[in-house]
Order: C-alpha cells, then sequence, then structure tokens
C-alpha cells in the first residue's frame, strides 16, 4: 500500500442549484435532479446581464447557490487523515461533510482547509460535500467578483504522521553567484496514538532532475503534538532565478519510518536575492533593473472568475512580449496556479491581501462614482478575519521565487471613504461638485483616519510572524495624509497610486524612504517618472487587461483601462507601452479621424485603430510606435518622409495622411541597422471565416482547454477589423464551449448564448475536453460567410 501523501483534484461531477435549499446540507439529500457541474464554475456569467445589477460588478447577479460532492474512498486509506481544501470560493462558504458541518468562510479570495477525517466514510459508501454560498449583496466589491466555486478543490490524504500544511517554508538567507544556502523550515505534525522516531530529509535537484544534495536527520515526534525541524541545503554555482531566466530547482521533504516513506512535499524553490535601496531602486541578484508591471483583476471576460490555467499562459505571454516584468494581484490574494505561472515564466509579483479594512468603502452600483454609493463588503468580516485571511495569504504563498512584496492593502486611504481627518478639507480638488457635502467637509462623527495606522501597524506584525524575508507594502491613494498620520511609517516599501508628482518631495523629505509607484496611469510622463530617475525602481499601471465591472454605466459593463480586451486580444495602446518597455526592436502602425472622440487628444490612451479602411481624402493621423531611432512611411510606396524617435516628445511618430486606398507601410530602422516593417492594407467586405487553435491536441481529464480565435477576412484572407457579424458557434464530440468573448464592453448579450458578434473583426471561444477521448469539431457560422471549422484530438 502506498503510505505517502496523496493529493486528488476533485473538480469533476459537482452538482449545483442555483438557489436555496434548506435541506441541501444532509447527507440524504436527494440531489440527481440538480445540474451538473465542472470546477472552477461561476455561475454569475451563465446569467443575463441587467441594468438591475450593480455596474460595480458588471451588472451580473451574485445571488445564492448549492454544490454538493459525492465522492468515495478506498477502503485501503482508512486509518489516514484526510482534507479538503477549496482554493477560492464568493462567498460566504459554508461546508458540510456527510451533513456535519465545518465552518463557514466569508472572504471570497482566501483558500481554506477541513480536516474532514472525523467524518469520512472509506469503501463503497458515498461521502458528501456539501458547499452553499451566499452572494446575495451583489454591490459588496468595485469590481467583478463571480459567484461559486470559482477555484479548484482537492483532497489530500497523509499518515498520522505528516507534514503540516503550508509546513515546509524554504528561504535563501544566502546568495551569491558562486553558492547559495537553502534553508528549510519543516513543521510536522504526529496525530497517531504514540511517539515515533521518523527519519526527516530533504533532496534538491535541478530542473533536469540531477542531485544537488540531499540532507536526513532522524528524530522523534511525540504524540499529539507539533514539531518544527531546520535543515540546510549548500548549492555551487547555482542557477539563479529572474525573469529573464527563472530556473526552478524541486526541493523533495520526506517522512520515512521503517525505512519507508510516508509522507513527501515537493516544492519548486527559485534561488534568487534583491532589495530595495532608497537612492538606487530595485536590485535582483545584484543587478540594478527596472520594475515594469501592471495590476490584474482575477476574471477573464466571459468565463467570469472561474479562469483555467492555460487562459493565464496566453494573457502572461502577451504580457511579456510587451515588456512587462511584473504583475500586482489588484486587490486580493490571486489562484494559486496563477502564481506557479510567475515563477516558471518569470513575473515579479505583488501579492495583495485587501481592498478594504474595517471601514466600508463606496461600491458603485448605477455607475462610476455616480451617487449614492451602495455599502457592503469585506469591512463587515474584517475585524473577525482579517489576521486569518492575511496569514493564510503568507503562509501559502511564501516559496513563491516570483514574489518580492506583501501588500497588505489598496487605497483604505481614500478621503472620506470613510476615514475622515482635517487635512482632508485643504485638498486641492475636494469642492468636487459631484460629491455631495458630507463627502467634502470634516465630520468628527466619522471614522478618523489615524485608526489606519494602528490597523496597518496589526497587519504587517501578522506578515512577519508568516514570513521576515520580504517587504511589506500598502498601495496609498493618497500618501499625503499617510505620511501625516504615520500609516506609511508602518510600512517597509510605500506604494504611491498616481501620485509621480510627488516622487521628489517623499526623496527630499524622506531621504531613507524606498517609494515606489504601485498604481500608475499609461502616460509617458508616469513611465519617465520612473525611467528617469534611479531611487523610483517601479511603476504598476492600470491595468493590464481589461476587466469585468467599475463601469462606467449601462450598456457598459467592464472597464476599458487595459492595453488588452476581455478576450485578450492586444489594442493599439498595447504597442505603445511595448515600444516603452521591450527591447526587441518593433514597430506598428494605427490610424484615427480628426474628430474620433474615442481618440481626439488622448492618442496615449486609446491608440488609434489598426485598419486602412476610411473615407476618401479623409484627414487621418497616423500613429507609428516605435522602439527604433528612425521610421520611414510609405502609403502605396510613396514616401510621406521619414521621423527620428528622439524628435517626438510625445513618444511616438505621427503623420498627417490624406486617406486613399492601397497599403500604408512602416520601415524603421534601429542604432545597429536593424530593419522593421509593418503595414496596413485597405481590405475587401467580409467573405469567409477563418480560425485559429493554440491546442490541436487536449488532454482527456475534463479540464484541459484550448484557445479557438474566429477572424473575418476578406477574399484574400486579409482581416476585416471592421466586421461586426454575428457568429455562431456549434461543437461535436468530447468537448464543450465553456465561453465566448469579443472584448466589446458594450455588449450585453449573455454570456450563455452559443452566438455573439464579432468586434473588430475577431471572436474568441474557449473549448474544454470531457473525460472521453476522440475527436472535437468546433464549428463557426455567420450569414452570408464561408464557415470555418477546426478539429482537436482528446487523447
Amino acid at each position: 500500500m502506498n503510505r505517502s501523501r496523496i493529493i486528488e483534484n476533485i473538480n469533476l461531477n459537482w452538482k449545483f442549484f442555483r438557489g436555496d435549499e434548506l435541506k441541501a446540507w444532509y447527507r440524504g439529500f436527494e440531489d440527481a435532479h440538480w445540474r451538473d457541474v465542472t470546477l472552477p464554475h461561476d455561475w454569475s456569467v451563465e446569467e443575463p446581464f441587467s441594468q438591475e445589477h450593480s455596474s460595480g460588478t458588471g451588472y451580473l447577479p451574485g445571488g445564492m447557490g448549492w454544490y454538493r460532492k459525492h465522492l468515495a474512498l478506498p477502503q485501503e486509506v482508512e486509518g489516514k487523515r484526510v482534507s479538503i481544501t477549496f482554493e477560492g470560493v464568493y462567498n460566504n462558504a459554508q461546508v458540510w461533510c456527510n451533513s456535519y458541518y465545518l465552518g463557514k468562510r466569508p472572504y471570497g479570495y482566501s483558500s481554506f482547509t477541513y480536516d474532514i477525517t472525523d467524518f469520512i466514510s472509506f469503501g463503497k459508501q458515498d461521502n458528501v460535500i456539501s458547499v452553499k454560498v451566499d452572494h446575495k449583496d451583489i454591490a459588496d466589491s468595485r469590481w467583478f467578483t463571480g459567484s461559486g466555486i470559482y477555484r479548484d478543490v482537492y483532497i489530500t490524504i497523509t499518515d498520522p504522521i505528516h507534514i503540516d500544511q503550508y509546513g515546509v517554508f524554504v528561504t535563501t538567507p544566502e546568495v551569491s553567484e558562486n553558492q547559495a544556502t537553502v534553508a528549510v523550515n519543516i513543521r510536522l505534525s504526529n496525530q497517531s496514538q504514540a511517539d515515533e522516531t521518523i527519519e526527516l530529509s530533504n533532496t534538491l535537484r535541478d530542473a533536469g532532475g540531477n542531485l544537488i544534495e540531499s540532507v536526513g536527520d532522524e528524530i522523534v515526534v511525540q504524540t499529539g503534538s507539533g514539531t518544527e525541524w531546520n535543515q540546510t541545503i549548500l548549492v555551487t554555482t547555482p542557477n539563479l532565478w529572474s525573469p529573464s531566466s527563472p530556473y526552478l530547482y524541486v526541493l523533495c521533504t520526506e517522512i520515512r519510518k521503517n525505512g519507508e516513506v510516508i509522507d513527501q512535499v515537493n516544492t519548486s524553490v527559485g534561488i534568487r536575492w534583491f532589495e530595495f535601496d532608497a537612492d538606487k531602486g530595485f536590485f535582483l541578484n545584484g543587478v540594478n533593473m527596472k520594475i515594469k508591471g501592471v495590476c490584474v483583476h482575477h476574471d477573464a471576460g466571459a468565463l467570469g472568475a472561474a479562469v483555467p490555467g492555460q487562459v493565464w499562459v496566453r494573457r502572461l505571454q502577451a504580457l511579456q512580449e510587451m515588456g512587462c516584468n511584473a504583475i500586482r494581484m489588484s486587490h486580493n490574494p490571486p489562484a494559486p496556479n496563477l502564481l506557479d505561472l510567475c515563477d516558471r515564466m518569470g513575473f515579479l509579483v505583488i501579492d495583495e491581501a485587501f481592498d478594504e479594512w474595517e471601514g466600508v468603502k463606496h461600491k458603485w452600483s448605477t455607475g462610476h462614482n455616480v451617487y449614492p454609493p451602495k455599502h457592503f463588503g469585506y469591512y463587515e468580516e474584517f475585524p473577525q478575519w482579517g489576521e486569518v485571511d492575511i496569514k493564510e495569504m503568507v503562509l501559502r504563498d511564501r516559496n513563491h521565487p516570483s514574489i518580492i512584496l506583501w501588500s497588505i492593502g489598496n487605497e483604505v486611504d481614500y478621503p472620506n471613504d470613510p476615514y475622515c481627518h482635517p487635512y482632508f478639507q485643504t485638498m486641492t480638488g475636494n469642492n468636487d461638485a459631484n460629491k455631495p457635502a458630507a463627502e467634502r467637509e470634516y465630520d468628527p462623527n466619522k471614522p478618523q483616519s489615524d485608526r489606519l495606522t494602528t490597523i496597518a501597524k496589526n497587519l504587517v506584525r501578522y506578515v512577519k510572524e508568516c514570513d521576515t524575508t520580504r517587504p511589506v507594502t500598502a498601495a496609498l491613494a493618497f500618501p499625503e495624509l499617510a505620511n501625516l498620520i504615520g500609516y506609511a511609517d508602518t510600512l517597509d516599501v510605500v506604494g504611491y497610486n498616481y501620485k509621480e508628482h510627488l516622487y521628489e518631495e517623499a526623496r527630499q523629505q524622506y531621504p531613507n524612504r524606498v517609494t515606489f509607484g504601485s498604481e500608475n496611469g499609461a502616460s509617458l510622463e508616469a513611465w519617465l517618472a520612473v525611467r528617469d530617475n534611479d531611487a523610483i525602481c517601479a511603476q504598476f499601471i492600470w491595468t493590464g487587461i481589461d476587466y469585468m465591472g467599475e463601469a462606467k454605466g449601462w450598456p457598459i459593463r467592464a472597464s476599458q483601462a487595459g492595453f488588452m480586451d476581455l478576450a485578450g486580444f492586444k489594442k493599439a495602446s498595447y504597442y505603445f507601452r511595448k515600444s516603452l518597455w521591450s527591447q526587441e526592436p518593433m514597430v506598428f502602425l494605427a490610424a484615427a479621424g480628426k474628430e474620433d472622440p474615442a481618440y481626439s487628444g488622448n492618442k496615449r490612451w486609446h491608440g488609434g485603430a489598426p485598419h486602412w479602411n476610411w473615407k476618401q481624402g479623409e484627414q487621418l493621423d497616423v500613429i507609428c510606435y516605435t522602439n527604433c531611432e528612425e521610421a520611414e512611411l510609405f502609403l502605396n510606396e510613396r514616401s510621406l518622409g521619414s521621423k527620428r524617435l528622439n524628435d517626438s516628445p510625445q513618444g511616438y511618430l505621427a503623420w498627417e495622411v490624406g486617406f486613399e486606398e492601397g497599403t500604408l507601410r512602416v520601415a524603421s530602422k534601429s542604432n545597429d541597422g536593424t530593419l522593421t516593417t509593418f503595414a496596413l492594407q485597405t481590405v475587401a467586405k467580409p467573405e469567409k471565416l477563418a480560425m485559429r487553435v493554440d491546442a490541436t491536441e487536449l488532454s482527456a481529464n475534463g479540464q484541459d482547454v484550448a484557445h479557438v480565435e474566429i477572424e473575418i477576412t476578406d477574399s484574400h484572407g486579409k482581416h476585416v477589423y471592421l466586421a461586426e457579424d454575428l457568429i455562431k458557434l456549434s461543437i461535436e464530440g468530447p468537448g464543450d464551449i465553456i465561453g465566448l468573448e469579443n472584448g466589446d464592453v458594450q455588449d450585453v448579450e449573455p454570456y450563455s448564448s452559443t452566438f455573439r458578434k464579432a468586434y473588430h473583426g475577431k471572436l474568441l471561444a474557449y473549448v474544454r475536453a470531457r473525460t472521453a477521448p476522440g475527436q472535437i469539431i468546433v464549428r463557426a457560422d455567420a450569414q452570408g460567410l464561408t464557415s470555418a471549422q477546426f478539429i482537436i484530438a482528446v487523447k
């Protein structure tokens, strides 16, 4: 019999009921009529958009739902310890095992685990896990949250003598290019009936599986108590982890009893060292670097909050291609698989705990900044759960080499929301006529801002009780006040949101403090404040990708702040950012009409439209994004002149051009003579559909996902950017279409539909394999256009 640890994902074959059912906690409840669902699952995106719901959460519903899972455990594991882990349930999750109530977890972003050993049955008898999810307060967030068990769930089976959950903590206290010390702290538990002598070992292997070193000790673990042990491994000439080389070792921690392995935990290890310097910025492995970061929320458009790992791979690859090297997890602990990807792909990470402490923030429900706001949210639970939730985050995530900062909160210091201070009355802009008078005046009866300092001290202490190897930060909305009340002094590194103009003042007033941009706009000026300032090491742009919620007002249901849209398609603004951040020679063209309201006066943000189908003779601004020294523009092979980037203070090149059909081409030249070209062509009317799939083969595991991009083309196969034809998707074989997304934030067609119009000539379908092998045939049809189909093998 295998006595070692068993971890079994149980995402498949859950039963789901939308609504409340008073008896659903009961083991004997009949749930055969309930719907079958696969986790991760978000019921919010299965239902229609409605103006009755909150703009803040994307005009989608919350409500209540029940999940039930039937599972059998083999007889041979009887006598072991069994636990169940939920990586994220939004929200107010209550869990039962075989009718026994296990507990409630209010925070929708925390992972949580219950020991179910005392309630579980072994052999042929079914066990039933029942989960009630109560998300009735839909205006409880400033962005889309989703509803349901939207992350993975798994069962862990261990010997009574085992490594605790989060019981392996790996640090690298001494690192150089020549040698590294890998320190391992292990927490053990003995839930057997007697003291036991065991052998505890740690074995480090490189990425190819080659042995680096193995160390072991024989120790006595007393019954009914925990034991903590430390071991050290030396690594000669280590491969150092960095964004450019995200090298991972594997540490195997084992318990042996009488020569037999009874528990084993594998941990990815990235060996690196870093430091923040008040004068010189950030150093990773002794190398000074700028952190080029973006903030991301956790949804993926049509998939809601239930985002498979493959979707994050596609999105992270695009961000990396743009030159991004860091992610701020806004504003909550992320899914563990996202952090795994950051480790493997090479992103630096700010892991953030909260958007709200014990004071409730405004939740906009009828449009962004439209009064009156709603006042639901995590603040109701923070006094009881804040310490538990932030410690859960740090303990769960502290082995990730990608994480360089713990953030205890985002913009909790926003003026009069709800914390109040006399200073706010002196602030420029506090006479905003959109705010009620009570929002513009000091009110001594409101919670006072000084309270933030006390809370921050506690949160910092909780973090450091779990990990002292990383600095603690927070994203400050009003550092002017945070400095005044001492809130900023509680932090190791201080994040300023949208306050580039205060960087120099902070440098003068707090010369020993590290300040960075924790949330920034996408303007060139905001980037230059980092690029040209040795002391400022980072910016995190709001945002990398469009996200649902925080909407301006019906029918707009999402924020358009991203460099990519809800489908992960790149916008023109993506290429402006790439020109600023990427070292690879690049050039890109877009155009805009002089009177385009979405573009006029804001070229940096909207970026123009990358097509060449305009009105004959229309006067256009042609925008060229490049990181090369010089570019020459051609219209139907006639030169329209060369321009140099150094002569363009706006950071891009521009020509005024009268439209004529044909080809608009740019050729750019870098200092070393490298020539890079890009062209826009006039296309004919839409004629056919084309498909691109990123995976020709999927695993028959019920979880594997492919991206199917559908594009409308003319008769020559050229992309028709302006096409908005309605496309219907169908599927045959062992797979399901789990979402259709076009990126249009004003499209309120229900996500449950099998059709959706194209936007900018494109549509994205997410296809998930079932558990049977075979062939999936995905077909796309549109009236008057030639259809397209693609075959995906499932093995």
